[in-house]
């Protein structure tokens, strides 16, 4: 510790003296440093005077810090190798690929609006994205529809989204929670867009994604 009055260690120190210079010096702690390691992203964290006068990281104060976590980016996909099992696979292949392009299509749209979509926070619920507009959290699972039967595919999406939005409006009930289901492409079937407003959720699909 180089700090008596703060008990800062020497790294805190520097990336204290940093940003007061007006250089952003993003600050882990161990869990952030495990999801960089993953290449997760990972929030960066204050530096706040607690009660005592010692200064130490912690999460930043808003609403979104409970449930948003880091920039959302797109996980690279590969190809597996071939097998007996090479049909199936393939079929998983293609389908992680639809998924993460529909979530890189989603990330384009949402920055276009002048929108950063997110990954969930630690501690929340896995939905694959997550964005706010004003105090309002909007989180989403995203489904692709390749490979699969359309209707399995958006019924798991429905009661996964659902469930996830039930988890944060327990765990931040002063937080406005908007569920979405996001599809790959427009579902053949009209009807899933009459139950997706029959329960509170918005139903949209790439490329426009209407609604959102």
């Amino acid at each position: 510790m180089t700090d008596d009055r703060r008990t800062y260690s020497s790294t805190l120190v520097d990336a204290e003296a940093e940003r007061s210079r007006g250089r952003h010096v993003c600050v882990v702690d161990g869990d952030g440093f495990s999801k960089l390691l993953r290449g997760r992203p990972a929030p960066c964290l204050e530096l706040r005077r607690a009660r005592t006068g010692r200064v130490r990281p912690v999460a930043a104060a808003t609403t979104e810090a409970h449930v948003l976590g880091g920039p959302l980016r797109v996980r690279r996909t590969g190809q597996r190798a071939s097998g007996d099992l090479s049909l199936d696979l393939s079929r998983l292949d293609e389908a992680t690929a639809a998924h993460e392009a529909t979530v890189g299509a989603l990330i384009a749209y949402l920055s276009r609006q002048g929108i950063q979509a997110c990954t969930y926070a630690s501690g929340a619920p896995e939905f694959d994205a997550g964005w706010s507009h004003g105090e309002d959290v909007f989180v989403a699972e995203v489904k692709s529809l390749t490979g699969a039967r359309e209707d399995q595919q958006i019924r798991l999406g429905v009661g996964q989204i659902l469930d996830y939005a039930q988890q944060l409006r327990s765990a931040f009930p002063r937080t406005v929670i908007h569920p979405v289901l996001v599809l790959e492409k427009r579902p053949s079937a009209a009807r899933w867009t009459e139950l997706a407003n029959s329960v509170g959720l918005r139903l949209t699909w790439a490329p426009d994604f209407s609604g959102i």
